[in-house]
């Protein structure tokens, strides 16, 4: 028994390591910065100012951001697709219902003539059968 439990509690401690592992998210990535932008390490030496010269907010004008008109215009152009594909979509959708009803009301149709069918096929045996009786009580009388 203390065998059993020394082998559960192991893979139980196993279990507890390797879920953190497990639930990391896969799909960290990194950010690459440039190296110019990069953070330096601080270093040991002081300077000392006289004037302290208030800074302003680092803002980029349009002409640094990078490809920033070409950006623009293509998120305007996947929002434009995106727009288009959705049109697309919702006459899918209009198509398929109508698909949809004409089935549906096919299916009612190919019901309501089924027991028609059966209802026909179960008469003309009736109608045999009761032909046979017939028959078979006319010979009787016949041979009577």
């Amino acid at each position: 028994m203390k065998k059993i439990l020394k082998i559960f509690a192991g893979t139980l401690c196993a279990m507890v390591i390797s879920m953190g592992t497990a639930m990391a998210e896969p799909t960290f990535t990194p950010l690459n910065f440039d190296d110019s932008s990069a953070v330096k390490p601080a270093t040991t030496k002081t300077t000392t100012s006289t004037s302290a010269t208030p800074k302003g907010t680092d803002l980029l004008s349009p002409s640094q951001v990078v490809a920033g008109q070409k950006m623009h215009n293509s998120i305007l152009d996947i929002d434009n697709a995106q727009i288009e594909l959705r049109n697309k979509l919702l006459n899918y959708k209009t198509q398929y219902a109508e698909v949809d009803s004409r089935y549906q009301s096919t299916k009612e149709e190919r019901k309501a003539a089924k027991k028609q069918v059966k209802y026909a096929e179960k008469k003309i045996k009736n109608l045999d059968n009761a032909k046979k009786k017939i028959r078979k009580n006319f010979q009787r009388n016949m041979n009577i």
